[in-house]
């Protein structure tokens, strides 16, 4: 018996794990939760949610190919090698199969499964699949990781010059096995999630679906609406990336399909791929981005901000700052934020606020239904000026200016904070004026944007 590990691949195609294993067949599947792990790691009730929906549609699509799916639990990870080591003796596995994840944890996670199953005789394979380029494979000349992104990108994209590349099938149905599925449990206990299911419906076909009218419908003019969080310019493909439901090498797959007609956003929609690929490689490369620790070491002696009562009005929506509210408030209402919108928000905390972006960090994991490490702290350190390739500390978004230029009619402030639907759009992109006719009920700005820009430039500079 083959055994298949399904972590954050939940798919039947381009399914390396899966495709191996098949291919040496028969094959059974299991997949732990870990609720203790995803209470450490602070993982969205949401995205919980959606993991259990992905789990019920990843297990009929199984069924369909005669491949049973076990659900087993191991609080922590530390925990994971002996119930996948129960799992194989059970059902006398002879050889495992994952697909790798890059995180520090889940890689120590990793190792010590692969240490437990190759000592009692399981042999063991593993994949790159949430990747388009594995980790090591993009380097300097001198064999060094790149720590800033466009000269990564300018080697990463040989890869896409390289051509279409081919997708793994959907693997031939086997013969039956004596072995019954697991029924899908419940969410766990502290992962409830006031987000509508309904908005992220789950499962491959839905992912393959988005995917494809993506490239049909909007992938043209994803260079000029990628930014506008009124409209859906993006692909909003990232709850379904978080999970696997659809895999990076099917998005590059689509943008070079559709590379002529697409043109110019075709290519900004592989950059946007590029960027994920280099956020995973860094935390493989340098692993104290896993540790809590600033990229640029010497931010780590910035004085942040101890302002409780100022973080909890930038985490509820009430900053008195439209767009950043608008920002916030979707977060909370449906586990998503436009990615300019989470630009913004970021460096108001981190920036105007002067307050730590790890606490912004671990906010925007507790609630984002694409909740993925690399990605998440790798835009967080950008906005906050401490990653690699950061924007430049003096560079301070003026939040008012950012909403003129990419919500100029006010569509989606008003969408999400309803307080501001009868202000006049001039009124709401510019501090002055909307302080003359705030309406009852929005808070006044937090603070004074120019002093606290100021503030922000003084505290990196006293630390080099």
């Amino acid at each position: 018996m083959n055994l298949v590990w399904f972590r954050n691949d939940l798919r039947l195609q381009d399914n390396p794990a899966l495709h191996a294993a098949a291919d040496r067949g028969p094959v059974l599947a299991c997949y732990l939760l870990t609720p203790g792990q995803w209470r450490r790691h602070r993982m969205a009730g949401a995205r919980v949610d959606f993991i259990l929906r992905s789990l019920r549609y990843l297990s009929e699509d199984l069924a369909r190919l005669n491949i049973p799916l076990v659900i087993e639990q191991a609080n922590f990870f530390d925990d994971v090698a002996p119930v996948i080591l129960s799992l194989a003796k059970r059902f006398k596995v002879s050889a495992a199969f994952w697909n790798e994840e890059y995180p520090l944890d889940e890689q120590r996670r990793d190792e010590a499964v692969a240490d437990l199953l190759l000592a009692s005789g399981v042999v063991v394979n593993r994949f790159h699949d949430r990747v388009i380029a594995p980790p090591g494979t993009v380097l300097k000349s001198d064999g060094r990781p790149y720590r800033v992104f466009t000269p990564f990108k300018r080697t990463w994209l040989q890869l896409a010059d390289a051509g279409v590349p081919d997708i793994l099938p959907v693997p031939a149905a086997q013969a039956a096995v004596p072995i019954p599925s697991s029924a899908i449990p419940e969410t766990p206990a502290g992962f409830s999630t006031g987000v509508d299911p309904g908005l992220w419906p789950a499962g491959e076909r839905e992912a393959m679906k988005r995917l494809r009218l993506f490239g049909r419908l909007k992938l043209k003019s994803y260079p000029e609406q990628r930014d506008i969080p009124a409209v859906a310019g993006t692909s909003i493909l990232s709850p379904y990336l978080a999970v696997g439901a659809v895999s990076p090498q099917q998005c590059l797959r689509l943008a070079l399909q559709h590379r002529q007609e697409a043109g110019e956003g075709a290519a900004c929609w592989i950059n946007e791929l590029a960027w994920r690929d280099f956020y995973q490689h860094l935390v493989v490369a340098f692993p104290q981005i896993c540790k809590g620790r600033p990229f640029k070491t010497e931010t780590a002696r910035i004085a942040w901000r101890d302002a409780p009562h100022d973080f909890e009005r930038w985490c509820q929506g009430n900053t008195g700052v439209p767009i950043v509210d608008a920002g916030m408030r979707q977060l909370l209402a449906t586990g998503w934020m436009h990615n300019r919108v989470r630009m913004i928000t970021a460096m108001f905390l981190s920036k105007n606020l002067l307050i730590d972006w790890r606490r912004g960090e671990a906010y925007f994991m507790e609630h984002l239904i694409d909740g993925d490490f690399a990605a998440n702290n790798g835009g967080w350190q950008w906005s906050a000026s401490t990653g690699t390739d950061a924007v430049p500390y003096f560079r301070v978004f003026n939040p008012f200016s950012q909403a003129a230029r990419f919500d100029p009619e006010g569509i989606y402030i008003r969408r999400f904070v309803p307080a501001l639907k009868t202000v006049d759009t001039a009124d709401l992109h510019d501090p002055l004026r909307l302080e003359k006719v705030r309406p009852s009920g929005y808070p006044e700005v937090i603070v004074d944007l120019k002093k606290s820009r100021l503030a922000a430039i003084a505290a990196f500079k006293s630390v080099g």
